[in-house]
């Protein structure tokens, strides 16, 4: 039977308070929980609906009401419903903006290169400190799980687990309950020891599942991390000085633009040393940590689309370049790709 209005108000509210404080849930508290603005003599009545519909449970006398395993199931089922067709949504916007945001980028590093005469690079925004959205386990078979993990920018990872327990669907149930209520909107970092000891207190007998489940969690975040887009373009601009165009110089220097592995590792250096600074750096010679570029000054910016999304753009070339023009053309870029993306 499918519930509506307040009756599934007041079930929401007693399920959501009951997994915080793990103590039956009063009538006076649903009052001031909700914005019914209904009476507790009203909700006392609801909840009496609810209990003779089976979706909680009383468990002593004057005692305050728990959900019932059907109560649980309706709060799920809808639960999952709502995200599931929320990430849908959101991966197909998703996909159109990636679409678009390529091509921009594209570009945009074409653009750079031919405006400066050096070579240029930028990277696709990334999601910096996570935040978890939703995490849902479910059964594949006796013993495998998946657990899907959606972070903040609705990336969408799934993880295999395996398992030596064989857990039915309501023990599944109360997992996924127990996860997206103590792990809901945390970063990897804010996990710390005693948010992993709440959840195998409370996991009992299933504590081993946890530890599966935030492995999956910290390798959704990080695989975000890794797999960074990388876009260059003026490469062969590098012929035209004469310091950096000695044939084995130029010759590791576009190979490191071509295979990119060491950019993406210059770049989670500059942000990393960066850290909330969005503005100009400049690497000049030995101070780039990438070797194929250490005869270079390379000048990065870092962009910022906002909810910890940023991406960096950056020109190679010669330590004697125009570093005035080059810093112009950057702060423009940051403006107008700011303009871009952020009416979207």
């Amino acid at each position: 039977m499918d519930l509506e209005g307040r009756k599934l108000t007041i079930l929401k509210a007693i399920i959501q308070t009951y997994l915080q404080t793990g103590e039956p849930v009063g009538s006076r508290t649903i009052s001031k929980y909700t914005d019914l603005n209904l009476s507790s003599a009203t909700i006392r009545n609801e909840m009496a609906d609810l209990e003779e519909m089976g979706f909680i449970l009383q468990p002593h006398t004057s005692a305050g009401r728990i959900p019932s395993d059907r109560g649980y199931r309706l709060y799920v089922d809808q639960l999952v419903a709502e995200k599931t067709q929320e990430v849908a949504n959101m991966n197909t916007l998703m996909i159109e903006k990636t679409n678009r945001m390529e091509k921009v980028l594209k570009q945009v590093v074409k653009l750079l290169a031919s405006n400066t005469n050096y070579t240029s690079m930028i990277t696709g925004p990334a999601f910096h400190g996570n935040k978890i959205k939703f995490i849902q386990l479910s059964r594949v078979s006796e013993n495998q799980m998946v657990a899907v993990v959606v972070t903040e920018g609705n990336i969408i990872k799934n993880h295999i687990i395996e398992t030596q327990q064989d857990l039915d669907e309501q023990q599944i149930l109360k997992l996924n309950l127990m996860l997206n209520t103590v792990l809901n909107g945390l970063t990897i970092d804010d996990i710390n020891l005693g948010v992993i000891a709440k959840l195998k207190e409370q996991a009992g007998v299933h504590s081993d599942i946890i530890t599966d489940v935030l492995d999956a969690v910290a390798e959704a975040i990080r695989t975000d991390e890794d797999e960074m887009e990388i876009y260059t373009s003026g490469a062969t601009n590098i012929f035209k000085y004469p310091e950096l165009s000695d044939s084995s110089k130029a010759s590791e220097l576009i190979s490191t633009l071509e295979e990119k592995d060491a950019l993406a590792e210059f770049v989670k250096s500059t942000m990393t040393n960066g850290g909330e600074n969005t503005g100009i750096q400049v690497y000049i010679g030995n101070e780039s940590p990438v070797q194929t570029m250490r005869d270079c000054s390379v000048v990065t910016a870092t962009y910022e689309l906002g909810e910890g999304v940023q991406g960096t753009i950056g020109i190679i070339g010669p330590k004697r370049m125009d570093y005035e023009k080059v810093m112009d053309n950057l702060k423009t870029l940051q403006a107008q790709l700011d303009s871009i993306f952020k009416k979207e």
